[in-house]
């Protein structure tokens, strides 16, 4: 054997105890993946999506409407009753329904401003109007039963007299109760379905005027039968009603801060947003989401890992797909940004 072919002969036996190591160490990685001819341009979303969106607002605002029909109405039965029976607990609840419209006005007012696009000096939307509505709806609720608790306690240790009460009299803020009662299942239903702070918030002060008004029917329906201590029992009940007031303003306000202090969402949407990145191909994992809400709009953060092989502009158009899936699944997604990491099965 010549010098040579024995140089040939070591070389190829070099290559065997290559070959040999590599198929007892780590596993290979996937093959790369091809090169694309061109940049892949940015998917659009469906026009469902849009269409989404805007029927969310329309929905609220007609379900808003509907409450505001619903007080102006109780306004005017409650004036009338004044007017025939002059007694004055209607004339709060009245003017107590009036502050209340002018209220809804503001958060109408406040949807509309939180459905505006992004802009140069608010690059992450408007959202934030609806939970800033919200919270300061509570903390009116939350004041306004501080008040009246004060006010009716004054009340009932005065010497004033109750004067006697017929039975019509109670009956009318009873049936405002009912109305402002049902009125509230309908705002809080859509409000839920729609996820909107400020609309929960707005029906739950359609409750606080529904348990207002069968107060008010209580007391005067307590007081028609009991004369002498119609006065007092009155005042008892109102000071119950305040302390109600009190929680419910304290509840609305808690929950709308929290969206505007960034508090983090119910776990569902973690798992919806993950369930949705994992149905794009080439995600082999999801490492980390996050997720910010603000009123209608949503963001999210993202981290995906890739085959590593993967040439830089396939993983940038993995990342535009898990984008788009996202906001197909979950229309009020306003922006998606996606983290691309290398994916290792040793790291699992």
């Amino acid at each position: 054997m010549d010098a040579a072919e024995a140089f040939f002969s070591f070389v190829r036996y070099l290559g065997t105890l290559m070959a040999a190591s590599d198929s007892s160490g780590e596993p290979d990685l996937p093959p790369q993946a091809p090169v694309l001819d061109v940049f892949p341009d940015a998917l659009e979303l469906s026009d469902d999506v849009t269409r989404i969106r805007r029927r969310r607002t329309a929905r609220l605002i007609k379900v808003a409407w509907l409450g505001i029909s619903v007080r102006l109405f109780v306004i005017l039965m409650e004036l009338v009753g004044l007017w025939f029976l002059g007694h004055s607990v209607l004339l709060v609840d009245a003017l107590a329904s009036c502050a209340d419209v002018f209220t809804s006005l503001a958060i109408l007012f406040a949807i509309r401003l939180a459905e505006q696009p992004p802009d140069e000096d608010h690059p992450f939307g408007h959202g934030r109007y609806e939970p800033l509505a919200g919270f300061q709806l509570g903390i009116l609720i939350l004041i306004v039963g501080t008040g009246t608790f004060g006010y009716q306690l004054f009340a009932a240790i005065s010497h004033a007299q109750s004067e006697l009460i017929g039975w019509v009299s109670w009956t009318i803020p009873l049936f405002a109760a009912i109305l402002l009662e049902l009125t509230c299942r309908v705002v809080l239903r859509m409000a839920q379905q729609e996820k909107s702070s400020a609309m929960i918030a707005e029906a739950y002060h359609y409750r606080v005027d529904a348990i207002t008004s069968f107060v008010a029917a209580f007391g005067l329906m307590i007081a028609s039968q009991i004369p002498s201590y119609g006065h007092l029992i009155d005042h008892i009940t109102a000071m119950i009603l305040a302390v109600i007031m009190v929680y419910l303003g304290w509840v609305a306000a808690r929950e709308n801060l929290n969206e505007l202090t960034d508090k983090i969402p119910h776990q569902k949407y973690f798992d919806q947003v993950k369930a949705s990145a994992m149905k794009v191909e080439g995600v082999l994992d999801v490492e980390k989401v996050r997720i910010q809400t603000a009123g209608p709009d949503a963001h999210v953060n993202i981290d995906i890992e890739v085959n590593p092989n993967e040439t830089v502009d396939q993983a940038h158009l993995t990342a535009q797909q898990v984008r788009h899936q996202i906001q197909l699944d979950w229309p009020t997604v306003l922006e998606v940004v996606v983290h691309v990491e290398p994916y290792y099965e040793a790291d699992h």
